[in-house]
């Protein structure tokens, strides 16, 4: 890790950054399945943060501090950091806990088994408090894992396969109105009384591979595109747009989500990303030659420029392109279902938004009715199982913040269901760590029956429509968008590594609010001796 300085545009002074290896992004790491490899992560950063941060009462997707004064406490930030390989699995002392951080002169030595399908993973700062600021200086970089079964597909390859990593930022302006070049983090607040609780970053430029609205010139022929969304909150809805402005139908061809290659490839007119979410793509420019094309954001929060980058497109089709989209992609997958599943354990996570606190992601146990609403007790009715109307349950809190005792104790090479109650009318991305998991269901719930006062349901929140569960989203996963008012469910095996591990929010700033919990994976031999061998979910 290195302080360096890098041109985000060719209009803009240099901007000062944390990197891996002097580079924004960090290099590229491929290997091959089942190939270890052993890392130091070398702190040599030196100097304070590089990043000036204000907290404002009016809108924050604009350049400039308007006139709020730089915070002291975040100005004195020393270089602390602690590096996470998400989507890996690997041992819990190799996962990058998040208090485990290291100053500069220090490294944290890591080992990686790689022992999974070939798939889009990342590296990024992971420091407990600190991560959203971290991230915004530099510290992430892709990490790509190969297989044979990719290999066989003869996937564009070398100057053909690239990667993009999304996110947003915004500059300071000098006294004139001019952009420095210095990164700001202007956030917005949300509440002020009785504490501070402020709105997550979103910023005005858009960066691709470390630049503002770049450029690239391509060949009239298929690209693979490796697509990461690494902002702290944006959320990308990706579409591409010929010279008329025109959506082009079925451009983007994913063949990939977080956790390796889909079933088949997927035609789509458009491609939703929350942060941390990466997507394997194939766009054929043969139909585009001599065309300027534009990627742009059409999400809800896009900003006041939704251009993300813009392909030139060379006017002769190419005639050697022999690659032929495939029919199939991944022979090994297998869809899961609650019915297919292995035995498994079930755990209840439920996100809620109160008065005069970020938002939480609350650990739940099932315990029996109430007869009264009570702070922490929230009573759900199941979805319907084959026509037949779900029951009602009755869970308890048992724990609210990251610095809770641990409450999910998980048996190492268990499967497990995880179910996502979100009561909130906010969207997360959700994170577990150590595992991939497909999502089982996604169902509309009524969140009325919640009182963010009281802190439980004055009556069940309710399914209000069927499972659906979209096809881009149906491959191996490790980040879900959870929607406001939806239960989402989740399925995986919790192998190839034991420990503490962390499942968070990706929004950098909810998950440096304390939107983070533990669960810790455990040999079932050892289990049975614990104390916390009840500690099983039901």
């Amino acid at each position: 890790m290195k302080r360096s300085h890098s041109q985000l545009h060719s209009e803009l002074p240099a901007t000062e950054l944390w990197t891996y290896e002097g580079t924004f992004p960090g290099p590229t790491i491929e290997v091959h399945r089942g190939q270890r490899l052993r890392v130091a992560w070398a702190n040599d950063l030196t100097g304070p943060l590089p990043i000036t941060a204000v907290r404002v009462a009016g809108a924050t997707a604009t350049p400039g501090r308007q006139g709020a004064e730089p915070l002291a406490a975040v100005a004195q930030l020393p270089p602390w950091t602690v590096v996470h390989l998400h989507g890996a699995r690997t041992g819990a002392g190799n996962d990058g806990w998040t208090d485990n951080g290291m100053l500069p002169g220090e490294a944290q030595l890591a080992e990686y088994p790689n022992d999974q399908q070939a798939s889009t993973l990342w590296y990024h700062d992971h420091a407990m408090g600190v991560t959203a600021f971290n991230v915004m200086a530099g510290l992430a970089g892709m990490y790509w894992i190969r297989d044979a079964e990719e290999q066989a597909l003869r996937l564009p390859e070398g100057e053909r396969e690239i990667p993009l990593m999304l996110c947003d930022r915004n500059l300071d302006t000098d006294d004139d109105g001019r952009l420095t070049g210095r990164l700001l983090h202007k956030v917005g607040i949300f509440d002020a009384e009785p504490q501070i609780v402020t709105l997550p970053f979103v910023g005005p430029f858009t960066l691709v591979n470390g630049m503002i609205w770049p450029h690239l010139d391509v060949a009239a022929q298929w690209y693979r595109f490796r697509v990461l969304n690494a902002a702290n909150a944006r959320f990308y809805q990706l579409e591409l747009r010929d010279e008329q402005g025109t959506t082009v139908p079925g451009a983007i061809r994913q063949i990939g989500s977080d956790g390796g290659l889909l079933p088949a490839p997927l035609a789509l007119s458009s491609l939703t990303l929350t942060p941390a979410e990466r997507a394997d793509i194939l766009i054929d420019f043969s139909a585009l030659a001599g065309q300027r094309v534009t990627l742009v954001n059409t999400a809800a929060n896009a900003g006041a420029d939704p251009e993300i980058m813009q392909f030139r497109v060379d006017e002769t089709c190419a005639t050697n392109d022999d690659f032929r989209l495939p029919g199939k992609l991944s022979r090994s997958f297998r869809r899961l279902d609650h019915h297919s599943m292995p035995g498994h354990a079930h755990r209840w996570l439920v996100v809620t938004l109160v008065p005069d606190r970020h938002p939480e992601i609350w650990e739940m146990a099932e315990t029996d009715p109430v007869s009264a609403p009570t702070d922490g007790v929230i009573q759900v009715q199941m979805p319907e199982v084959d026509g037949v109307a779900g029951a009602v349950k009755t869970l308890r809190r048992v724990a609210r913040r990251f610095l809770d005792a641990p409450t999910f104790y998980v048996e190492q090479n268990g499967w497990e269901q995880w179910n996502l109650l979100n009561l909130s009318g906010v969207a997360h991305p959700f994170h577990i760590h150590l595992i991939q998991f497909q999502i089982t269901g996604r169902h509309p719930y009524d969140r009325t029956g919640f009182d963010p006062e009281v802190g439980g349901t004055l009556t069940p929140a309710v399914p209000t429509g069927p499972s659906h569960v979209a096809a881009e989203e149906s491959g191996w996963k490790d980040v879900v968008r959870l929607d406001g008012g939806e239960l989402v469910q989740l399925a995986g095996r919790f192998d190839g590594g034991s420990g503490r591990y962390m499942y968070h929010c990706h929004i950098l700033e909810h998950e440096d609010a304390g939107m983070m919990g533990t669960f810790v994976v455990t040999p079932a031999e050892v289990m049975a001796l614990s104390e916390h061998g009840g500690g099983h979910g039901h």
